[in-house]
């Protein structure tokens, strides 16, 4: 079946119905839509046997939807309308919620309903629920109006009154009245860009990244402790931990909340907010850095690389990597380079100790190391976790393994050793090369994972410490460390980590410092969302000269 998605952006929704239908046969293509015009050239080349539309901003063109089936997605249960589904549930505390594909009619979310899932409503962030939850039941719902095409809708449901988008004032705090629980729902309905609106000591910010600060206490509204670079501000029964902000003037950018408000000494350092945990249970250290966005930043590459240094130091035999619910990682962060006095300095340091830590990771001869992808990876996050011995990944994860969509970016993490011990010289260009997302079955054909398994992030979890535990008590694991330790001797001897490193880091210095400054414009575009002007071509399949003609 000829597929065409039309998006507003390349989003995590969009990436992942990409993946599960071509996965099953489907000729997939995807334009963003930018205006009408362009919408109707991408019909009329594309000529698909069915329209998807799984992130959208604006209306389709009544001459797109009148003359060809247009399936909408609506991160809401049926007879829900409005573009913010997700926000009013969360504000409105509802415990279970729904995600609908409905076919485009005039009237906004009026259509008759195709399919619907739904799913209980989890104490999250708007984002982590749409990544997770919506996709999962939005990939069901999908699949299941394509497979009755020939059926038709199921009906038309009672349609709830539309709801516009809310407004700042709709979900504002009020610091003298709102409890935790109340405050952590507004600020994780508002999770995006630009956030939640907020003001402290005098400064107008978006609030993001909020969480419980247990044991923690003050006047409502004040700022009554840090922990590393967050800050926990009090709330009527308690406080909430705060660790990022994004100032409210022209380009302001998502950082830790500190980088933004600057030091605040005075305030005392209590434990409570972790970017970076581990812990031990029956022979395994389980090694979590949850970092927002998935983003590493130099300072949170060189403590991680210290916490695995450490949990390398403890007498276990095997660490699995857990990264965080939601990624596991995507490489270097973009932020705090766009925000440096410097961003290629930064982006020099980060790269460099994104490199060291992936390098313990390689060379950690005392234990077994699994790379534990809960959530989506991308970038060097994906060739960092190919360091581990065993690489596992949760089915619905989605992985992008190259760098060239960040303005041509060569890349680094060794992954010029990694990717071929793995896949083959061939497969390893074509990986690279391909700048398209990839699914967990197509990456384990390929070699990149081992192995996948698990629904949801709670199942995975318990899968693998299942499999880490059953590795401690393998009568043949010191057998395999030490067939560990003379492989990668035979490696080094063969070509030493540093040349593949130095050779790696010529490439990424003419990124950073040379003439084109394609790296820098991706990163600037990327990073202040900046909209495309047209769909990259790898995207567009419809737009290949060759691919016209069928």
């Amino acid at each position: 079946m000829h597929v065409l998605l039309l998006a507003h952006s390349f989003n995590s929704l969009t990436q992942r119905l990409w993946v599960e239908l071509s996965e099953l046969g489907h000729d997939v293509t995807c334009e963003f839509d930018v205006n009408d015009a362009v919408t109707l050239q991408a019909v009329e080349l594309a000529r698909p046997d069915v329209i998807v539309a799984p992130f959208l901003k604006r209306a389709i063109p009544e001459a797109v939807w009148k003359n060809h089936l247009c399936l909408v997605v609506h991160p809401g249960p049926p007879g829900d309308r409005g573009p913010a589904a997700l926000d009013w549930a969360i504000l409105e505390g509802h415990t279970d919620w729904g995600v609908t594909v409905l076919q485009a009619e005039e009237g906004m979310d009026e259509g008759p309903v195709w399919a619907s899932r739904t799913f209980p409503l989890r104490h999250a962030t708007k984002s982590s629920l749409y990544r997770n939850e919506v996709a999962d039941g939005a990939v069901e719902a999908v699949l299941d109006a394509l497979a009755r095409l020939g059926d038709g809708p199921v009906g038309r449901p009672a349609l709830a009154p539309f709801r516009p988008s809310p407004r700042q004032a709709d979900r504002a705090i009020d610091w003298t009245h709102d409890d935790t629980a109340t405050v952590l729902a507004k600020i994780r309905s508002a999770d995006g860009t630009p956030g939640l609106l907020d003001s402290i000591l005098d400064r107008s910010v978006y609030l993001h990244d909020a969480h419980a600060a247990s044991g923690l206490s003050g006047k409502p509204g004040e700022l009554v402790a840090r922990s590393g670079r967050a800050v926990a501000r009090a709330t009527t029964d308690g406080a909430v931990w705060i660790g990022h902000l994004r100032a409210r003037e022209e380009h302001g950018l998502k950082l830790p909340a500190l980088d933004v408000l600057g030091p605040q000494d005075h305030l005392p350092e209590a434990p409570g907010y972790h970017d970076i945990w581990y812990d031990e249970r029956h022979g395994v250290g389980y090694l979590h850095f949850p970092f927002v966005n998935g983003a590493m930043s130099t300072d949170q590459c060189r403590r991680l690389r210290a916490a695995f240094v450490k949990a390398a130091q403890r007498p276990t035999k095997v660490i699995a990597l857990m990264g965080g619910p939601d990624f596991w990682s995507n490489g270097i962060h973009l932020c705090t380079i766009e925000s440096a006095a410097s961003p290629a300095e930064e982006s020099w340091a980060n790269i460099n100790a994104m490199n060291d830590l992936t390098r313990e990771i390689i060379t950690c001869g005392s234990h077994l190391t699994v790379a534990a992808m809960q959530g989506n990876a991308g970038a060097g996050g994906v060739f960092m976790a190919l360091a581990a011995d065993l690489v596992a990944a949760r089915e619905a994860v989605v992985l992008n393994p190259h760098y060239k969509g960040m303005g041509n970016l060569y890349g680094s993490e060794y992954w010029t050793y990694l990717l071929p011990r793995r896949c083959g010289p061939d497969k390893a260009r074509q990986v690279v090369e391909a700048r398209l997302p990839m699914g967990t079955a197509e990456a384990e054909r390929l070699g990149l994972i081992d192995c996948r398994f698990g629904r949801d992030v709670p199942e995975f979890r318990r899968l693998v410490e299942e499999m880490a535990e059953a590795l401690t008590t393998d009568p043949a694991l010191d057998e395999r460390l030490a067939a560990k330790r003379l492989s990668r001797a035979a490696d080094e001897a063969a070509k030493p980590l540093e040349q593949y490193r130095a050779e790696e880091l010529e490439h990424m210095k003419l990124n950073f410092y040379g003439f084109d400054p394609s790296y820098h414009v991706a990163r600037y575009n990327f990073i202040h969302k900046v909209k495309k002007s047209r769909t990259p071509l790898y995207l567009a399949v419809h737009r290949s000269k060759i691919n016209n003609i069928r």
